[in-house]
């Protein structure tokens, strides 16, 4: 497999990115990504989409 069809994975477990025949379970990661570099910034990621999700979830019951 190329490095453009590899897919890369956030390991919840050992905190580290993970890849090919190397992969924990799935209930133990994030992913896919397309690259090393998104799989690296997952957790920042999910921070991020967490806030913005908050964010709209206030605004929607402001709303009400």
């Amino acid at each position: 497999m190329s490095d453009s069809d590899q897919q890369f994975y956030w390991c919840l477990q050992h905190n580290k990115v993970e890849s090919g025949d190397q992969l924990c379970r799935s209930a133990e990661r994030l992913g896919p990504f397309p690259d090393r570099a998104g799989a690296e910034r997952a957790l920042e990621t999910v921070r991020e989409r967490n806030e913005s999700w908050d964010a709209e979830d206030k605004r929607w019951n402001d709303d009400r």
